[in-house]
């Protein structure tokens, strides 16, 4: 029995010698593991050091801005910062976006019609027969994804400031569409000093912060500074989490009303004394020697309910160039609250691996807006409007309670070289100003592109740049429209010349103005006077200022694009509405007329000056 419960002293030995031997053969193969894991880990970290970093993203909107208001574009105004960017990066020339600026804004964000993403009109303006129609609810949609939501899946921090415009109501503001963090008026315009509002009926700016609404602003609130001020403490917030940042900068500027600092006031005082004629052709000749524009292009006509400036007296002027000098503070302000980003950008080390996008939302602001909210004497909203908007004389323009805009002379000088502005779908309601710069760009730093381009396209060419995809479904199993813009990293990377063939096509319908492009031509209907209430037909490579209706002349091209037309109201679900803000303009404006330099020739006549030598007084 001793023999089976002891174990022989070499039984012993030689279970303790197996012992040690699996022992060392155990920490062996933990050790080859251990060995093969962290060789994996060198192995995973070579491969991210030789992987590019995801670019940040920064979007730069100006509202109203015009095509030619930058100097990189031929403007006067001095836009140093925004002027690298272009020197740095490459300008657009045949960039479109919508002609009104909610529209544009919801296409920006979803890449989708507007037809189809709930602002087939502006919420301002929705017609009777649209109401309750899908794509026109007045806000930007459920049933379209957004570019934060999407970038923010992809890893990117999600960041906007400025002017939302696409709906107030808890599920509609910037957090709930994707927005990791915000400081956004949600209204379309308001006073840049205060929460004052334009309408008795809604006599207060709604403005959100981190998803929650403000009861009022911060004590030294100047909207174009605090914009930027937010922006940097949000980015500086996530510095050093490794994770790259989408940021949205929707300015307010150079919006109506003209509010600007002291300081910002008279960087241009008596500039614009000469008249609107004279700056729209001096920018003209900088935007030809600049290659904006080629050789030989005329400047679009003058609208023919605008004066030639020459037969106004000085005094007049000099008013209506203030207007104008304040409308380049508010470019030049704006500018310099861009470079403080930029240089901060450069400060933390972000700046080389940022891409900027730059444009305006649409056409220069020509219609005079303030009129349109005021209204008739004798009305609430006049009646409003004269004791909130009552700082009137010149010297209190920009200061809180003043309202100043600069009217459709100015409109046409901000759009120089193409005809009328915002609300029509003339050039110059809808092409704009670009610039793109950053990491994305490998063409030559400071050239000129020609190619055909939609705000439609920033969605795609933004995910590609994120290395991620657009779904085509929603998380919850609902279908997505498809997108309607192109990538332009091809275009970008410098492969191609364009996004599109001529082939291709864009279409717009705000407010029943209507029009499509395909190729060099572009088919047009305004409502009179602006235009015929009917098709035109333009050449736009011949005639960017559309003074050549063609439609007479080539019953062919219009047929060809008559039916390109009936394929964009199919494909976008497009109502015509029964109303529009232009439908008395007829009534209420002068018969239309040619604009033909010197006439009548009774005004510009100028004193007949007999030869010195046949001069003499009289006989006695």
């Amino acid at each position: 029995m001793a023999s089976l419960e002891k174990e022989s002293a070499g039984q012993a030995s030689a279970r303790a010698a197996d012992g040690k031997s699996s022992g060392r053969r155990w920490l062996a193969g933990l050790l080859g593991i251990v060995g093969m894991l962290a060789t994996l880990a060198v192995s995973d970290l070579a491969i991210a050091a030789d992987t590019p970093r995801r670019p940040n993203i920064v979007v730069i909107l100006g509202d109203d801005m015009g095509f030619s208001d930058m100097g990189s574009f031929g403007g006067e105004i001095r836009t140093p910062n925004l002027d690298t960017l272009a020197k740095k990066g490459v300008r657009f020339t045949n960039f479109y976006t919508n002609p009104s600026c909610s529209p544009t804004r919801a296409t920006l964000l979803s890449g989708v019609d507007t037809h189809r993403n709930g602002l087939g009109n502006m919420d301002e303006w929705t017609a009777p027969n649209q109401r309750g129609a899908v794509g026109y609810e007045g806000y930007l949609n459920d049933r379209v994804a957004t570019l934060p939501q999407l970038l923010r899946d992809a890893g990117y921090h999600t960041y906007m400031v400025g002017k939302w415009h696409l709906g107030k109501n808890p599920e509609q503001i910037p957090a709930a569409r994707g927005f990791e963090r915000d400081f956004s008026l949600l209204d379309g315009a308001g006073s840049y000093w205060d929460m004052t509002n334009f309408t008795g009926a809604s006599p207060l700016s709604v403005f959100t912060e981190d998803g929650r609404y403000l009861t009022k602003l911060p004590d030294d609130y100047y909207a174009t500074k605090t914009y930027t001020d937010k922006l940097i403490g949000f980015i500086d917030a996530n510095r050093g989490d490794g994770k790259p940042f989408f940021a949205y900068v929707a300015h307010q500027a150079p919006h109506d009303p003209y509010h600007l600092p002291h300081d910002w006031r008279n960087r241009h005082v008596g500039e614009y004394d000469k008249g609107w004629d004279a700056v729209r052709a001096e920018r003209l000749k900088r935007q030809v020697e600049l290659g904006i524009m080629p050789a030989g292009t005329q400047v679009a006509e003058r609208m023919w309910f605008v004066p030639d400036p020459i037969v106004l007296a000085p005094a007049s002027r000099a008013i209506l160039g203030k207007k104008m000098e304040l409308y380049a503070g508010m470019v030049e302000n704006m500018d310099f609250h861009i470079g403080r980003l930029i240089d901060h950008l450069k400060e933390i080390g972000e700046y080389d691996n940022t891409v900027f996008i730059v444009f305006g939302d649409n056409g220069a602001e020509g219609t005079d807006l303030f009129a349109q909210i005021a209204g008739k004497p004798g009305t609430r909203d006049f009646l409003y409007a004269a004791i909130t908007w009552s700082q009137t004389h010149p010297n209190a323009w920009g200061d809180p309670g003043s309202y100043v805009g600069y009217g459709p002379m100015w409109a046409q000088v901000s759009m120089t070289p193409f005809s009328q502005y915002k609300g029509w779908v003339a050039e110059g309601g809808i092409r704009n100003a670009l610039v793109v710069s950053g990491p994305l760009v490998k063409r030559p730093a400071g050239s000129i592109n020609h190619g055909v381009m939609h705000v439609a396209d920033i969605m795609p060419t933004l995910l590609e740049a994120a290395g991620t995809v657009y779904p085509g479904k929603t998380s919850g199993g609902h279908e997505l429209p498809p997108l309607m813009g192109k990538s332009w990293g091809p275009m970008l990377g410098g492969q191609v010349e364009s996004p599109r063939t001529a082939q291709d096509y864009l279409g717009w319908e705000v407010f029943g103005n209507r029009a499509v492009r395909k190729g060099d031509w572009k088919l047009r209907w305004q409502y009179k006077p602006f235009g015929k209430g009917g098709w035109e037909l333009f050449n736009l490579k011949n005639d960017p200022a559309e003074r050549i209706d063609l439609a007479a002349e080539r019953p062919d091209k219009m047929k060809e694009m008559l039916a390109t037309w009936n394929d964009y109201v199919q494909a976008n679900n497009v109502i015509l509405p029964s109303r529009s803000p232009f439908e008395t303009l007829e009534d209420s404006l002068p018969p239309r007329v040619a604009d033909d330099a010197g006439y009548p020739p009774l005004i510009y006549k100028r004193q007949f000056v007999p030869p010195k030598e046949m001069v003499a007084d009289p006989q006695l």
